[in-house]
């Protein structure tokens, strides 16, 4: 008898696309040691409908949406390897499979591309991300791409190996600041998917061009200084940098924050939660 599947037997591994919508060959496969998967199709259904019934008269695909969204710790290995593609926007090929003795469940999701990411960090913690990616199409199937190999990346960053630092509107002048208890900081592409009338596979995007880019965040202080306020009052631009794991950053320029707020609660230590907009980063 068959059992279902469970998360422990499921993986999650990626390639970099040379040619859009076009897993290479004998691919050398990358890991993303996600501790939530949630690969995802749409068929876009066009439901028709008409007089004479109350009932739907036709029911056509559209274009279809391949999705997936993942959570995962930054591996210490090597925290940036899938997170710097939400800057490069280079296409990828990612595999999604469901693994037992008995046979596989292999899902292949191909020209993904990833749409927004949030990464955060709190006391007692690891460095999280969590990625949605939108994807060309999708193949599923019973074995593994064939000629591949798999590579898998251990580890991760916990939140004293991280660091936030603050500096100069440009990024120079750097120094540390010690009053942080959480931070997180989304990044948005806010990726077009772009079908075009055409006989054969016209039910598939073929463009998935990055429109205007979102950067912004969060962070908490423990509330012993004035100085977010008076950045508010004063307009201050400055960056924020911060530490993924190992010699990795994330660098915001020209930042300013959009909202600072201390909520005050009995038997409780002050926090300042402040947001902030920025108009350049650098993942490095």
């Amino acid at each position: 008898m068959s059992m279902p599947y469970g998360a422990h037997e499921a993986k999650i591994y990626y390639v970099e696309e040379e040619n859009y919508g076009v897993t290479p060959s004998n691919p050398s496969m990358l890991s993303v040691p996600a501790e939530s998967i949630e690969p995802a199709l749409n068929p876009n259904l066009i439901k028709m409908r008409g007089i004479g019934s109350r009932d739907l008269q036709s029911v056509k695909k559209g274009l279809r949406q391949a999705n997936l969204k993942i959570v995962y710790p930054l591996p210490s290995e090597a925290p940036i390897n899938f997170l710097q593609h939400l800057q490069t926007l280079n296409s990828l090929s990612i595999e999604v499979f469901y693994e037992k003795t008995s046979g596989i469940i292999d899902l292949l999701y191909k020209g993904c591309r990833i749409d927004k990411a949030v990464v955060e960090c709190s006391i007692e913690d690891v460095v999280k991300a969590t990625a949605e990616l939108f994807g060309q199409n999708a193949a599923v199937g019973t074995a593994k791409i064939t000629g591949a190999t798999y590579a898998d990346y251990t580890g991760a960053v916990p939140y004293f190996e991280s660091h936030v630092q603050r500096g100069d509107p440009d990024g120079s002048n750097l120094t540390a600041v010690e009053r942080v208890t959480d931070w997180k900081f989304t990044v948005e592409n806010n990726l077009k998917r772009v079908p075009v009338i055409r006989s054969t596979e016209g039910f598939l995007l073929k463009y998935l061009p990055a429109r205007h880019r979102t950067l912004s965040g969060e962070l908490t202080f423990e509330f012993e200084s004035k100085e977010e306020f008076e950045d508010v009052i004063n307009e201050s631009e400055f960056s924020l940098n911060f530490g993924l794991g190992g010699t990795n950053t994330a660098l915001f320029k020209y930042c300013k924050w959009e909202n600072v707020a201390t909520p005050t609660r009995i038997e409780d230590l002050v926090s300042l939660k402040a947001t902030f907009v920025a108009r350049d980063l650098i993942l490095s």
